[in-house]
């Protein structure tokens, strides 16, 4: 469906997510609350044991239906794929719906139902990551399944609870931040470090009649580009946060010009992954001149994957396939010698040991005798990493 069908009245649908609870309904009430008719639609995929997710809508007066889905391949967050857009669907003909709020079950991937909403149809005017501050930082550093907190969203799901909250943190534009007594300084600056270029809105537990009441309702409201999104959260041209250090929290990036030593990187990946709460960027293995590699570590674990070429090793025909904002975060990072090839890491901590992990970083890098041996000697060295990337 390329567009809402003809004669179908418009529903705008803003999304809601976030592991932490609490905060999502809070969330939730308040967009009840400020846009009168709006309706909350929401599969509990924790029904998935018994073989069905079970379907809700209510508006801020109660519940208005409930239905169950059945489960597609085993996987309940298949059935919600399934399921989700028919449903708007029918919300969109009953035309008295101004809003359609679509509030996510725990560890459901925003971006994935964002693009789901989008290619079904229907205009995403807002992705609301819902947090509380003082569960950041823990949240960050629980490395525990998903599946051993009753968290999974498939029989197959091998995620872990902090590289799913990080991803949903770092896609929302805009976080709906709960008022946590429990947090303090630390823990604002951290949220705001992780993601800096994110409108915080602050939701309360008490009064929803407060001011920020209207804040939240603009900024679910204020429009949704799924695919600028996705292009901010992809390693190539990331929007990666800035060098910081306030209320003991720090952000260290980290750009080089020369490639890793694959066996000196391998080596100290354990320190390199518990040195920081959080931690992504692109990466270049002197052995693999062609390959883009993704770091993302949050949790004690560490990911890391190929993300494509470099554009500098694509003869010049193939640039043209590329999307825009690809060649023009290429062309902000061009080298006269390398073009696109460098090392641009970011780490974001409390009490981060800056100093420690730059000289860390350093090491791994190839040395002025192993540089000046050129590309042909750099392709010779151990390929260290062949098994994490299973090649």
């Amino acid at each position: 469906m390329a567009g809402q069908e003809a004669g179908r009245p418009a529903l705008p649908v803003v999304i809601v997510g976030g592991l932490h609870a609490d905060a999502r309904a809070a969330a939730v009430a308040r967009l009840l609350a400020d846009v009168p008719g709006s309706v909350v639609l929401h599969h509990d995929l924790a029904t998935a044991a018994a073989g069905t997710v079970v379907r809700t809508v209510r508006d801020a007066t109660g519940m208005l239906s409930a239905g169950e889905a059945p489960l597609v391949n085993d996987c309940a967050c298949c059935a919600l794929r399934e399921d989700l857009v028919p449903e708007l669907a029918r919300l969109a003909d009953a035309g008295t719906v101004p809003l359609a709020v679509v509030e996510l079950w725990d560890s459901v991937e925003l971006k994935a139902m964002a693009e789901v909403v989008t290619a079904g149809g229907f205009t995403v005017t807002g992705v609301l990551t819902a947090v509380d501050p003082a569960l950041v930082l823990p949240y960050l550093g629980n490395g525990d399944d998903l599946a051993d907190g009753g968290l999974a969203a498939a029989a197959t799901d091998r995620r872990t609870v902090a590289d799913t909250f990080a991803r949903q943190l770092e896609y929302a534009p805009v976080l709906a931040v709960a008022d946590s007594p429990e947090a303090d300084d630390e823990d604002r600056e951290l949220l705001a470090q992780l993601h800096p270029t994110a409108r915080q809105v602050p939701i309360g537990h008490g009064d929803l009649a407060g001011s920020s009441t209207s804040d939240l309702a603009r900024a679910a409201l204020a429009g949704f580009d799924v695919e600028a999104a996705a292009a901010a959260q992809h390693p190539a041209c990331a929007l990666l946060p800035a060098e910081a250090d306030a209320h003991g929290v720090a952000t260290l990036v980290w750009h080089r010009r020369r490639p890793f030593h694959p066996e000196r990187l391998y080596a100290a990946l354990e320190d390199l992954t518990c040195a920081a709460a959080r931690s992504r960027g692109r990466f270049w293995l002197a052995d693999k001149p062609d390959t883009l590699l993704h770091w993302d570590a949050a949790g004690g674990a560490l990911c890391v994957e190929g993300a494509g070429p470099w554009l500098a090793s694509l003869p010049d025909a193939a640039w043209e396939l590329m999307p825009a904002v690809r060649r023009a975060a290429a062309a902000l990072d061009w080298h006269p010698e390398h073009g696109d090839r460098c090392q641009h890491l970011v780490f974001t901590s409390p009490g981060l040991d800056r100093d420690g992990l730059v000289r860390l970083l350093e090491s791994c890098l190839l040395t002025d005798a192993e540089y000046a041996a050129g590309p042909g000697a750099w392709q010779r060295l151990p390929s260290a990493f062949d098994t994490l990337l299973e090649v």
